[in-house]
């Protein structure tokens, strides 16, 4: 089959060109992937016989390698099901404390940690984009920008809110405490997606960033707030020293925020997307992690369950992950 590139006109529109080729590489890769899956399958096959007399090391071997080769089929299935056009992309993690003051905070810091480990177990890049410190302990909310193959598609399943059952480390009484945050996702957009943002429709609020006392950020008004007048969007970064790059970031993450407005509003999913961002409070989670009076995390949306909540909170997601994106409406 003739090449797309050998077109004469390939290249008038080097938009929809890159688009082709990120496709063909995209799929090429898919291909690459399941001749593999395939070549270790009959290795194992040929392994089997030789394990059937009865040779231990054989049998570890082959037990090793089916394992592994188990847990690549599984992901590989999982990404043949992520097929929508903004699942292969990077991703906009974003973190609210709900009410309850102290107790939300550290509710919302309990899961930036755990969603960071589940991104150094998985080799994604991430940073820091936005941090809002709490008044006590914890944050208020937090902005992490995720780079990796189908960061949007797992991530995705996160959106909703959580809640969590536990003593309360900051009750004297030690009392029982249930706290919510709600987590929501966006795709990041690529450069080369047209989104118009004109300078007369943007006011810039620049102010002193809220990190510890003494620092340099402290001393200048280098932390950078951005409103998108007609939308009512809000975006703000404070982690970087200049104003400059906290503008950069800012504008960044203004961009993906407008992308995802333009296409719920192109596609109407406005009213599907927004009715996701439930309110923060009893009876709207999609997932509960319970520490007292017994170990359990659930998740709502798939009866997903397990009793060992330091692994989930220590980055063990997949199962709930997994769940979700399996499942049959």
């Amino acid at each position: 089959m003739e090449q797309k590139t050998t077109q004469p006109d390939f290249w008038s529109d080097n938009e929809k060109a890159q688009a082709i080729l990120k496709q063909t590489a995209s799929l090429k890769k898919e291909q690459e992937r399941f001749r593999s899956l395939e070549a270790q399958l009959q290795e194992l096959s040929s392994l089997a016989e030789l394990a059937q007399e009865d040779d231990q090391a054989f049998q570890n071997e082959l037990e090793s390698n089916l394992s592994s080769l188990r847990h690549q089929v599984v992901e590989f299935e999982l990404e043949t099901l992520l097929s929508s056009e903004d699942d292969a992309k990077n991703a906009i993690l974003t973190i609210h404390s709900g009410a309850g003051g102290t107790e939300a905070c550290d509710w919302a810091a309990l899961l930036l940690r755990m969603y960071l480990r589940w991104l150094e177990n998985r080799g994604y890049f991430y940073q820091m984009m936005d941090l809002l410190p709490g008044e006590e302990a914890g944050v208020k909310s937090a902005v992490v920008e995720v780079k990796g193959e189908y960061a949007y598609g797992y991530l995705k399943a996160e959106s909703g809110v959580h809640r969590l059952v536990r003593i309360s480390p900051f009750d004297a009484n030690k009392r029982r405490h249930t706290s919510f945050a709600s987590v929501f996702v966006y795709p990041e957009i690529e450069d080369n997606i047209q989104v118009e943002i004109k300078d007369e429709e943007l006011r810039v609020d620049t102010y002193r960033a809220s990190g510890a006392g003494g620092q340099h950020v402290n001393k200048v008004s280098s932390a950078v707030r951005i409103t998108h007048l007609p939308s009512g969007i809000v975006v703000q970064c404070q982690n970087e020293r200049s104003q400059h790059k906290n503008r950069e970031m800012a504008m960044k993450i203004l961009r993906s925020k407008l992308y995802q407005l333009k296409k719920e509003e192109e596609e109407k999913k406005l009213e599907k997307i927004e009715s996701q961002k439930k309110k923060i409070e009893w009876g709207s989670q999609i997932r509960s992690y319970v520490f007292h009076p017994y170990n359990l995390v659930k998740d709502h949306r798939t009866g997903v369950e397990t009793s060992n909540t330091q692994a989930v909170m220590d980055g063990d997601l997949d199962q709930f992950i997994n769940a979700f994106l399996s499942r049959k409406d």
